[in-house]
């Protein structure tokens, strides 16, 4: 008896359909996706005391310490300038503010300063003490113009407080 062997031939992939569902699902993926901008702020951590600039008595080493109840600015050598209570709203940035023009005006040369938190200080906070010691709005005639103060700014930890 003869056997009868039907001929196979291989298969052809049908992608046409995949290739569809793509064409269409990246602009739409495209189009819905959020692209977000993201503003850095690069900072440094605050350097290692040497004895040379221990040294330097006319040098201000500027530091501002975020406490839950005051912001005290001082310089790292010659102790505390100026504390700063809380207003009934909160942190008081625009006293601040003046502070640290005041201290630009007799230190024009120095753009450095250190920004020192507790641990639990928030963000927002922290943002605000930045915003206030790296520049300020000053009017110039009838424009409104932003000053530079202390642009570069290094964040820590702020020493703990005995009591």
């Amino acid at each position: 008896m003869k056997v009868r062997r039907l001929r196979k031939e291989p298969a052809h992939l049908e992608i046409t359909a995949f290739i569809n569902l793509i064409v269409v699902l990246v602009p739409f993926l495209l189009s819905t996706a959020v692209f977000t901008r993201l503003a850095v702020l690069d900072l440094t951590l605050p350097a290692q005391n040497s004895g040379v600039e221990q040294l330097k008595a006319d040098n201000l080493q500027l530091e501002v310490v975020i406490r839950p109840d005051a912001l005290e600015v001082g310089d790292r050598l010659g102790g505390l300038i100026q504390r700063i209570a809380n207003s009934g709203s909160g942190y008081d940035v625009k006293t601040l503010s003046a502070l640290m023009v005041q201290l630009k005006q007799r230190f024009p040369d120095k753009i450095d300063a250190t920004v020192l938190a507790e641990p639990n200080t928030p963000y927002d906070t922290l943002v605000q003490v930045m915003d206030a010691v790296r520049g300020t709005m000053t009017t110039q005639g009838p424009r409104i113009v932003r000053a530079e103060l202390f642009p570069n700014i290094s964040i820590g930890d702020a020493p703990v407080v005995k009591k």
